[in-house]
């Protein structure tokens, strides 16, 4: 185990700073024996959420970086945009760059039927004739005749791939969502039932894995889904959505940063879309948005994704994410109520979403989906690679660059990456504290019924708080946990938590074999027993805390 000395310069800020030090552990010990009675942080009114700590929007209008599919001069509340161009004037792309739509006059379905038939009679290519089969399609054509028309009325301009690395927006309106995600729904889009075409970096948007089997769950998806095109079929939607693809080429310098962590608001009841309404609302996200929503996934992301559907078309143009990226969805409206999750899901009826507009017609409706890694070993996660990029994804989730602190709204988020994917509930709350506070932004979190948790995170976080510890001095704690814990265990898991490494750290000081006196106001080492906690190392310095410089030996 390696020493390192901290030497604590005699300061009017210093000397305070200690003496906080000391009241806070004072206070959390006379809360209770362990430390842990205390409420549930900060009030909810404490916390902002949008619409009222928004700032002003700029006008709405297409740029470089994000492509407006609505005559923005007609927008009007309550009534539904018209598309951009007008019909008349329809963009037709077939590129790597752009969606490939079930319209184009390039989607030549029967010549790839024809090739696909080929492929396998290759003997036969010159003597078999096709022409039934052009005219089969050419009938079959003529029934969806009206949908592809609506379609075409619709969706004018062509439709931007997000893709990887590249920082761009799309703003649609409802009523063209709906028209791409009916098509979803019929599996129209071509070249998207293959993972073995351009858009293998893709997820799946046709729904065809949706109609497999006869489960529960996918019966329960299937009301969820039809809920919704009941909804938009009776009464015409009149919003707008605007899907933002984030990239982040800087990001922080984790054990330097002095930010200082925000407000935390913390229970075990209630979920990120009710009580989370206007802030910043998490999707414990799969690289390829919405996971296995068009199959037999059913948990967070795929269940948000459900009573949001209009988030289903981000699947459409979304590539994968990377690292340093996230997909952010404004304007999302929730359509159905449901209970249960995973294989006890159920649809529980129409849901009637009042979330307030914003200037652009958007529901203040601000969801980011960011991915967790996949942990096979539960130790996997302490390493200080993987900490940093779990740091930094959700650090690009949460910052908004030009955006100033007082018009962001807090997080609301839980326990991301945790369940399937491995990960420690206790180690990603201080992780997504830390990214919050490094963006700028508070922190809503939800622990989905587990007290204990609720219990343990306030915990920390008051010990941080009244410590006035900043992101780099805790980050810098959880690189000393993952060398003095985790890898000298021999064990799955450690017997010290990373909770209780944090709450009993020691303290040593340079005592030497030789009694050192005391002269003028320095504290000699033997008014400090060695290997004390850092309560009592505290309190021994509280009643002569005008020394000059303290020389603490630490063991990290």
């Amino acid at each position: 185990m390696r020493l390192s000395v901290w030497r604590i310069k005699y300061t009017q800020r210093s000397c305070s700073f200690l003496r906080s030090f000391h009241r806070s552990f004072a206070a959390a010990a006379a809360a209770g024996d362990d430390g842990k009675g205390c409420g549930p942080g900060v009030s909810l009114s404490d916390l902002r959420r949008a619409p009222a700590c928004s700032g002003p929007l700029p006008a709405l209008k297409p740029t470089d970086s994000h492509t407006v599919l609505i005559r923005t001069d007609l927008l009007r509340p309550g009534k539904a945009p018209e598309p951009h161009p007008s019909p008349d004037q329809l963009q037709d792309r077939w590129d790597d760059t752009h969606v490939k739509l079930p319209c184009s006059e390039h989607n030549l379905f029967p010549t790839d039927r024809t090739d696909a038939i080929l492929k396998y009679n290759m003997g036969q290519a010159k003597g078999w004739n096709f022409t039934a089969l052009d005219s089969y399609y050419k009938v079959f054509s003529c029934v969806c005749v009206d949908e592809e028309a609506v379609f075409m009325s619709l969706c004018v301009q062509p439709i931007p791939l997000l893709r990887t690395q590249r920082c761009r927006s799309i703003t649609l309106s409802q009523e063209q969502v709906s028209c791409l995600l009916a098509n979803a729904f019929f599996c129209t889009f071509p070249q998207r039932n293959s993972h073995q075409t351009e858009f293998s970096n893709y997820p799946d948007i046709n729904f065809s894995r949706l109609f497999e089997g006869s489960s529960q769950t996918k019966q329960e998806k299937l009301k969820t889904l039809l809920c919704y095109f009941r909804r938009v079929t009776q009464q015409r939607p009149t919003g707008l959505i605007t899907y933002t693809r984030q990239c982040l080429q800087r990001l922080p310098s984790w054990s330097s940063s002095e930010k200082q962590f925000g407000k935390l608001h913390i229970s075990c009841e209630g979920s990120i879309e009710d009580q989370g309404y206007g802030m910043l609302q998490v999707d414990f996200a799969n690289r390829f948005v919405g996971g296995g929503v068009t199959g037999s996934g059913l948990v967070q992301e795929e269940i948000r994704f459900l009573i949001n559907p209009e988030l289903i078309v981000a699947r459409l143009f979304t590539e994968a994410l990377n690292d340093n990226e996230c997909l952010i969805v404004t304007g999302a409206e929730q359509f159905s109520r449901y209970s249960g999750y995973s294989d006890s899901f159920r649809w529980e009826g129409d849901h009637d979403d009042q979330t307030p507009r914003d200037e652009w017609q958007r529901r203040c409706t601000e969801i980011v989906a960011i991915d967790a890694l996949h942990y096979s070993q539960f130790l996997e996660q302490f390493r200080p690679e993987n900490m940093s990029r779990e740091l930094n994804k959700a650090f690009c989730g949460f910052v908004r660059p030009g955006v100033q602190p007082e018009n962001l709204s807090a997080v609301a988020t839980g326990n991301w990456g945790c369940g399937a994917f491995g990960g420690d509930k206790r180690l990603k709350a201080v992780l997504q504290m830390m990214a919050a506070a490094e963006a700028e932004r508070d922190l809503m979190y939800f622990t989905f019924g587990d007290a204990d948790l609720v219990k343990d995170v306030l915990h920390i976080h008051k010990l941080i708080s009244d410590t006035h510890a900043t992101v780099g001095s805790v980050f810098r704690l959880l690189l000393q946990y993952y060398e003095c814990v985790c890898k000298k265990t021999t064990r799955s898991r450690p017997q010290k938590t990373l909770y209780s490494f944090l709450s009993d750290l020691t303290f040593e000081t340079t005592s030497s074999a030789q009694p050192q006196k005391q002269t003028g106001s320095v504290i000699t080492s033997s008014r400090v027993p060695a290997r004390c906690s850092l309560h009592a190392v505290f309190a021994s310095f509280s009643s002569t805390i005008s020394f000059k410089s303290i020389k603490l030996m630490v063991w990290i």
